[in-house]
């Protein structure tokens, strides 16, 4: 029966702990409060410095963000590949490849969306015309000399590429080659193919990849410089 009465008392203690300890944080904050307030009046300067160098800071950042926008601008306007680069990604380079391609010739929504569940587009862009671009990519490599892209593949394409994807365009990309069959069955289905050699006048040169296909389908709207 005696046990209570002590069980209150530490309770007590612990309350006392508590509120000692508060009160001390509560002492040193104010303490450290007046010690700036005072700082600051009798040197009313370091606000002035303060907010200059934090102004500086963020115009520099955003002069820093502002160079490297124009300078990815530059890079890719002026971007270029080799063949034997393309040979040397992985796949997925491959297609990130592609799309900085497309973005290179004024397709700045270009995406690279491949991966599981992709239903057959690995890029998908709107060029300046208004047109929809889809774009399976395919990789070898060993280039040429790897197994030509067949008709099961672009069958998957032509499933997907314009009733999914809204495609005005669809086109399966290589870096190696397609089989005599692959070619009839797209030129049956309005595919277009960019095999080794269109890539290599692609990626290498300067013109837009509907400069460099045929039967394309006509702008959705006017091109910016009309």
């Amino acid at each position: 029966m005696r046990r209570r009465p002590a069980k209150r008392r530490s309770r007590k203690a612990s309350s006392s702990e508590q509120l000692v300890w508060v009160g001390g944080g509560l002492l040193v904050a104010w303490v450290l409060l007046t010690g700036v307030v005072r700082f600051m009046a009798t040197h009313p300067w370091v606000p002035v410095v303060l907010v200059l160098l934090v102004g500086g800071a963020v115009a520099a950042w955003m002069a820093l963000r502002r160079r490297a926008a124009q300078w990815e601008r530059v890079r890719s306007q002026g971007l270029r590949y080799a063949l034997a680069q393309l040979d040397a990604l992985h796949h997925r380079q491959f297609e990130y490849a592609v799309r900085d391609l497309m973005r290179r010739d004024g397709c700045a929504d270009a995406l690279q969306v491949g991966g599981a569940g992709d239903n057959g587009a690995d890029v998908k862009a709107t060029d300046p015309y208004g047109r929809r671009w889809v774009l399976q990519c395919k990789h070898r490599k060993a280039g040429l000399a790897g197994s030509a892209v067949g008709t099961p593949d672009l069958q998957v394409l032509n499933g997907t590429g314009r009733p999914v994807h809204k495609g005005d365009v669809v086109v399966l990309v290589t870096n190696g080659r397609f089989s005599k069959p692959a070619v009839d069955f797209a030129r049956s289905q309005r595919l277009h193919l960019v095999d080794r050699s269109v890539l290599a006048q692609w990626a290498g040169g300067s013109r837009p990849l509907w400069e460099l296909l045929g039967a394309i389908p006509p702008p959705r709207r006017p091109t910016p410089l009309s």
